[in-house]
């Protein structure tokens, strides 16, 4: 495989800190959306009459078409150049948030988020793949934290945001203007976008895997839809037989990617020192990321009653503790920071349990309730920084669209699976007091198995050493 990059020419070229923050503005806005509807949900179950099935399918049909395609859209980056496909895919997701905004029925809805997910497929791996051939040695890790402070800051934001717009109910528009409000950012950032982003053309020669990109959709839907669906429609047969049926397509992916010309994660990605635990640890990481996002904001606005506002507010502790971590792990000794992952771990765990005990009472259980949010937030971010650091170290700069994709695709499938699995969990075992503290148990235990992930990475270290 060869590698053709060409470049304007050195005085037009954008500074890489204008360039970072336009990258990163449009990854705001796609992680902005995949939370900002946490907090709108209870709002949209009364207003369109949405199942909770339906509910989740309005959050989980944005991140299923966004996962699934993220590695085509990193694919796609690299032969038609990742300012064109940055541009195409904020467009898009643009243009559906109009349409979601306006959407008269859930069914309305979930078509347009999945078409917006597919938008922010198209946009999000440049950000990434931008992100490697623009930075290197400590300027990359730097902008890899502020990559993990974003994406902390666009999801609690989002929760804040969401509670701000539903609480004032602008013009009656109930919780519409969580979808709108994406509007004139996407057409600002377009605006700005289409005339500071570098005009550079990368042009690999490689192809898209079409039979792989068939064949893990399959493989994911008919693993996500049966556990959306089955609390609503009292665990119907169907639904165990797909579940079944997604091993034998995820088998069947793994066939098709072994006789791939181009295939869709390639086995020397795979192959590369610490991609293949730290992707794992990534998924697991995610999962219970979506899964408590999920939960805690029914739980707050269902359970306790408390407002869209004041349940968005609550998350803000968490989401100054992510930032703060992301933006400074770095600053511990290098021999520090893979041991750093477990331990991390370790306090979100410790987290999970406070906010088990904190719920057990059937109130809020404050103060504990917000120690418990910063220690989420901060094992969190201890955990998916320095995986993401340890997953791109050693991916050589031609491999930065597929690695961007496969890292991107990790995170938000365990959002989607998060989602489902720990939604239904919730969902199943309501209106009982004990829901919540019971989905938080599971989620200390998910958060240990991500710290369980790292430690080949602790023994490749010593090895190295």
């Amino acid at each position: 495989m060869t590698t053709v990059t060409t470049r304007a020419p050195a005085a037009r070229r954008t500074s890489s800190a204008v360039l970072l923050t336009v990258i990163l503005a449009g990854q705001f806005m796609a992680i902005l959306d995949a939370t900002i509807v946490n907090v709108a949900a209870p709002t949209m179950r009364t207003d369109l009459g949405a199942t909770g099935s339906g509910l989740q399918l309005v959050i989980s049909g944005y991140t299923v078409a966004y996962a699934m395609l993220l590695i085509t859209g990193a694919r796609l980056g690299g032969l038609l150049g990742y300012r064109r496909l940055f541009l195409t895919g904020l467009a898009v997701f643009t243009a559906a948030s109009l349409m979601c905004g306006l959407a008269p029925s859930t069914g309305v809805l979930i078509a347009f988020r999945l078409v917006q997910g597919a938008g922010a497929a198209l946009m999000v791996p440049q950000v990434l793949s931008l992100i490697q051939i623009t930075f290197d040695g400590a300027t990359r890790g730097r902008a890899l934290g502020v990559y993990a402070t974003v994406i902390s800051v666009g999801a609690v934001v989002g929760q804040v945001l969401g509670g701000l717009l539903v609480t004032a109910d602008l013009f009656g528009t109930a919780w519409r203007p969580v979808f709108l409000v994406n509007v004139p950012i996407g057409l600002a950032l377009l605006a700005v976008g289409a005339r500071t982003l570098p005009a550079e053309h990368v042009r690999r020669e490689q192809g898209l895997d079409v039979p792989g990109l068939v064949t893990l959709s399959l493989a994911v839907c008919l693993l996500v839809v049966p556990l959306v669906l089955g609390h609503e429609e009292d665990w119907p047969l169907w639904g165990w037989v797909a579940m079944g049926l997604s091993v034998l397509a995820f088998c069947a992916f793994l066939l098709v990617e072994r006789r791939a010309a181009h295939p869709l994660v390639p086995g020397r990605l795979l192959r590369a020192p610490g991609v293949a635990v730290a992707a794992s640890g990534i998924f697991l990481v995610m999962a219970a990321y979506g899964g408590w996002l999920f939960a805690m904001a029914l739980h707050l606005q269902g359970d306790l009653g408390d407002s869209a506002l004041r349940a968005g507010c609550l998350f803000i502790p968490a989401a100054a503790a992510f930032g703060l971590t992301s933006l400074n792990w770095k600053r511990l000794p290098a021999r520090l920071h893979r041991p750093m992952i477990v331990v991390s771990a370790v306090v979100t765990a410790a987290g999970e349990l406070a906010l088990a005990a904190a719920l057990a009472g059937g109130g809020h259980g404050e103060p504990l309730l917000e120690i418990s949010f910063v220690a989420i937030g901060a094992g969190m971010a201890g955990t998916f920084s320095p995986l993401m650091a340890v997953a791109l170290a050693r991916v050589a700069p031609a491999d930065a669209a597929d690695a961007s994709g496969l890292l991107a695709m990790m995170l938000q499938l365990g959002q989607v699976v998060g989602v489902a699995v720990f939604g239904t969990l919730f969902l199943s075992l309501a209106p009982s007091a004990h829901a919540a503290t019971v989905t938080s148990l599971w989620l200390a235990a998910v958060s240990l198995a991500a710290g369980g992930c790292a430690l080949p990475l602790l023994r490749t270290r010593r090895n190295s050493g």
